[in-house]
């Protein structure tokens, strides 16, 4: 259990990361939060693949899967920063952004989801 929990603590230590160096760069080019929004919809595509390989093939162990899709997914992607970047927004008053953001990051993540499950039963 203790290796399991190391996994995805490593996991999640790299994604957040990640998605703290690309939110810092893309957030600050436009109103939208771009840097949010793109972390959330490719880690819904690298979740996607890695699960569907996962069940398609039985390519990764169950700690490799912790490790990729618990870990490193869950620490790229967020859902409280897509939640406070809403508020702003709504609290700025700029209802379209915010409108445009909501409706594209849900339609987007959950495609890639079926996207990356899609491209690995392709493999």
């Amino acid at each position: 259990m203790m290796k399991q929990v190391l996994l995805v603590f490593l996991g999640g230590g790299v994604g957040s990361a990640l998605r703290f160096l690309i939110s810092k760069e893309l957030n600050q080019l436009t109103s939208i939060p771009l840097g949010t929004f793109l972390v959330n919809v490719v880690g819904s595509l690298l979740i996607g693949i890695i699960l569907g390989l996962g069940m398609k093939q039985q390519l990764f162990s169950t700690n490799i899967t912790l490790l990729l899709a618990t870990g490193f997914c869950g620490g790229f992607t967020t859902f409280s920063a897509f939640s406070y970047e809403n508020q702003v927004l709504l609290k700025t008053g700029d209802f379209l952004t915010m409108g445009l953001y909501t409706t594209g990051t849900f339609i987007l993540g959950i495609s890639a989801v079926f996207a990356g499950l899609y491209l690995a039963r392709s493999f």
